[in-house]
C-alpha cells in the first residue's frame, strides 16, 4: 500500500518561492511515477509535474514550466515541488499522486491514471 504525505504548504506573498514534500511509503521507488497535481477553489483538478524514478524523466505542464520544478530524493522516498515567483493564481490546494510505472508510456498526466493520492496541502499566495 502506498502512503502519500504532502506538506510545506502555507501563506506567501507574489514573488516569493516555495517548496513542497511529499513523503512516500510502500517502495515507491523504480515502481511508481509521481506527480503533483492542484486545484484552485471553484475548478477542476489539474496536472503540474511529474517524475520517473527509474530515470528521473520529468513533464511539466508547459505554462508552468520553468517557474516549477519537480525532484526527487531516492533515499529519503521524497518528492519536491520547487516553486519560484509564485502568483496569486498559483493559489490553490496541491496534491501529490504515485501512478504505477508503465514502462512503454511516458509520466502520467491524466488525474485518473493516478491510483494513490496524498491529502494535500494549501498554498495561499498574496498578492
Amino acid at each position: 500500500q502506498v502512503q502519500l504525505v504532502e506538506s510545506g504548504g502555507g501563506l506567501v506573498q507574489a514573488g516569493d518561492s516555495l517548496t513542497l514534500s511529499c513523503a512516500t511509503s510502500g517502495r515507491t521507488f523504480g515502481r511508481y511515477d509521481m506527480g503533483w497535481f492542484r486545484q484552485a477553489a471553484g475548478k477542476e483538478r489539474e496536472f503540474v509535474a511529474g517524475i520517473r524514478w527509474n530515470d528521473g524523466s520529468t513533464a511539466y505542464v508547459a505554462s508552468l514550466k520553468g517557474r516549477f520544478t519537480i525532484s526527487g530524493s531516492n533515499a529519503k522516498d521524497t518528492v519536491f515541488l520547487r516553486m519560484i515567483n509564485l502568483k496569486p493564481e498559483d493559489t490553490a490546494v496541491y496534491f501529490c499522486a504515485a501512478s504505477r510505472v508503465q514502462p512503454t508510456m511516458g509520466i502520467p498526466t491524466i488525474e485518473d491514471e493516478y491510483a494513490y493520492w496524498g491529502q494535500g496541502t494549501q498554498v495561499t499566495v498574496s498578492s
